[in-house]
Parts: C-alpha cells; structure tokens; sequence
C-alpha cells in the first residue's frame, strides 16, 4: 500500500476512534458487526486488570461461554467434590428406595407419594446431572445433544424436587386422603404436574429459538444463553419462576406456617409422632440453604439488560450446593428412628442370611 494511502486509512481510523467515544463503539464499528464481543479494560489503584470478554446483547465470543479456565488444583478440588456428591446422591437414594419397597411395614411413612417423588428426583439429579458435569470436568466441556438433554432434566428436577416438598408441607396441613378417592388422584397428578411442568418450561424456547445450550465451565453444565431481547427473556423467566419455583415457595412457607402454628383443619386427626413426615422442616430447610445461590444468579441476571451472566464463583456455587441437597437427603431421612431402625434391620438380614448356618436335618448317632 502506498504511503499517502496508508497515512488516509490511519487518519480515518483516529477520527474513527475519537468520534466513537468508546473503544467498545469504535472496534465494533471498524469490524462491521463481525466481532460480536467488545472488550472492557478497568483501574483499580492506578494497576491496570485482566482484560476479560463481555458478552453483547445476543452473542459470545466464537459462539461459546465466556470462559476463565480453571488452574489444575482448582479443577481437581472441583472433581473430588463432584464426584463424592454424586457417590452420596446415587448410593444413599437407592437405599431409600429399597427400605421403602422391602420395609414399608417397619416404620410410618402416611405422605409416602411427595417421599416417592423427591427420591426419585434425587436418584435422577446424581446419575444424571452430576455424572454429566463430572464428566464434562474431566474432558473438558459437553456437545450437542447431551448437551441439551441435560440442561432439561437438569430444570425438570429441579422443579419437581422443590414441587414434591411444597406438596408434603401442603398434606401435612391439610391430611392424607384415602387411596382411591379424588383428592388422592388429585395428589398424584399434581406431583406429575411438577415434573411435566419443568420439562415444558425448558423445552419450549428451545423448540421456538429463543435461547441455545452452550457449556458453561462456571456452571460445570450446559447453561442457557438467551439470543432474544432483554423484554422477552424477562417475561419468560418471570412466568418460569412463577409456576415453577415462587408458587412452590409460596405453598411450602405457608403450609409450614400454618402447621407450625396449630392451624390444622380439624378433619386432620392423624398424630404424626412417629411418623416420616416430622423430618419435613429439615428437608424445606437445607433445600432453601442449597437453592439460594441459584436463584440469586438467576436474579442477577434479570437484572443486567446486557444479558451477561452472574459472576463465576456464584454460577460455581450453586451448582454445587444444588447438588449437595440431593445427597443429604437420604441422611435427613435417617434422622427419623424408625426409618434408621428399618434400614439397619434390611442391612444386617441380608448380611446374616450369607453368613449364618442353616440348620438342615439331625442325624441321631449310636455310641
């Protein structure tokens, strides 16, 4: 290139950057829209900070999460955790579903349908969710469409966890109807509802384009980014959280409340002393403590119109808090004594049958 022409095009890229008023603006305009990231440079006491990507409006960087790659030690720490919370989630949830099917007789458990559901939920939730961020850890991200599959169940059981424990606090104020009766089929398929209702949430802006998977290293897990405006995510998470997550809240405060109180209906005869159902505050308990840090990230980003995520060490949090409540779970249900008892029994009959002689035939001898 000539040098008059060379010394015109850097006149106009000064006048260029001078008028923008931004280096944001100004890279964005000398790219004709082909870099859809801008970069942001910050001063903290006079030293200059890492330059890290802010996401724009609808894209990433390349089409990917914006990352901070985690050190060797950190990743490894993450692992570990990782992988004795799925231990913890699939080893103690299928214990429980055996002590209820081999020893339902051994203690009291009259709610045994939201117990049911939260279990399975549980069971679910370690297999599912948290093999795939432990292995997405290891090998470093997820494809398409595991990727997506995941990222629904993992909403899927999240809302029928918490839908399960604001059904249990509801029964436990108003009563267990009697099997068969409308009121009971009613209980079922309410707990179907929450199931369903999870799927269909995260299912439909998939289906309609509104927002694509994309692996989050933050979140060890597929995590949603939103290609639409501001207006239209906010209106659908709003709507989500409403059905999903703030009339189940709703449900569990009030029918904890209530019964808390002694405002029991006077048709509620049944005395729960003895039965599984007085483990239900330690359950709505630690589930309000793991799910904080989720939905505060979600709030963050409702609150930030450039669409940009919750800060990393959040995102990282609340995974893994998440994931810790599906394994304490079963040891809150081991809590309650006769629960313990019955298990304890179910593990020393199986190890006394393999162990113990068996007598078989006396024979009489003639000395």
């Amino acid at each position: 290139m000539p040098r008059k022409e060379r010394r015109l095009k850097q006149k106009e890229l000064r006048e260029a950057a001078k008028g923008s008023g931004s280096l944001t603006s100004w890279m964005t305009k000398s790219t004709k829209g082909t870099l859809n990231v801008s970069t942001a440079t910050s001063t903290l006491e006079g030293r200059r900070q890492v330059v890290y990507p802010i996401p724009t409006m609808n894209k990433y960087l390349n089409d990917s999460a914006v990352e901070r790659p985690w050190t060797e030690v950190e990743r490894w720490v993450l692992v570990t955790v990782l992988g004795l919370e799925m231990v913890m989630g699939v080893v103690g949830n299928c214990l429980v579903l055996l002590i209820k099917v081999m020893c339902s007789k051994q203690y009291s458990c009259r709610y045994w349908v939201p117990f049911l559901s939260l279990t399975l939920s549980d069971l679910g939730s370690s297999a599912l969710i948290m093999s795939g961020s432990l292995l997405a850890m290891l090998t470093g991200g997820q494809t398409s469409p595991w990727c997506e599959v995941v990222s629904l169940l993992k909403f899927a059981f999240i809302t029928s966890s918490i839908g399960s424990i604001a059904i249990l606090c509801v029964q436990r104020l108003m009563g267990m109807p009697p099997r068969g009766s409308v009121l009971f089929v009613v209980l079922v398929l309410t707990c179907l509802a929450a199931w369903v209702s999870g799927v269909v949430f995260g299912t439909v802006p998939v289906v309609y384009a509104w927002i694509k998977y994309l692996y989050d290293p933050a979140e060890m897990l597929c995590a949603v980014f939103w290609e639409t405006s501001y207006s239209d995510m906010m209106v659908y998470i709003l709507c989500a959280f409403s059905v999903c997550i703030f009339l189940p809240v709703l449900l569990i405060f009030l029918g904890s409340l209530m019964t808390a109180a002694g405002l029991v209906p006077r048709w509620n005869t049944y005395n729960e002393e003895d039965d599984m159902s007085l483990v239900t505050p330690l359950l709505v308990a630690f589930y309000l403590l793991c799910y904080t840090p989720f939905v505060v990230s979600e709030l963050i980003l409702l609150g930030k119109q450039d669409l940009s995520p919750a800060p990393y060490w959040l995102r990282t949090l609340s995974s893994v808090m998440s994931y810790l409540d599906c394994g304490l779970n079963p040891l809150i249900y081991c809590s309650h004594r006769d629960f313990r008892e019955a298990g304890l029994s179910l593990l020393w009959t199986s190890r006394k049958s393999f162990s113990d002689p068996i007598l078989t035939g006396i024979t009489q001898l003639n000395l």
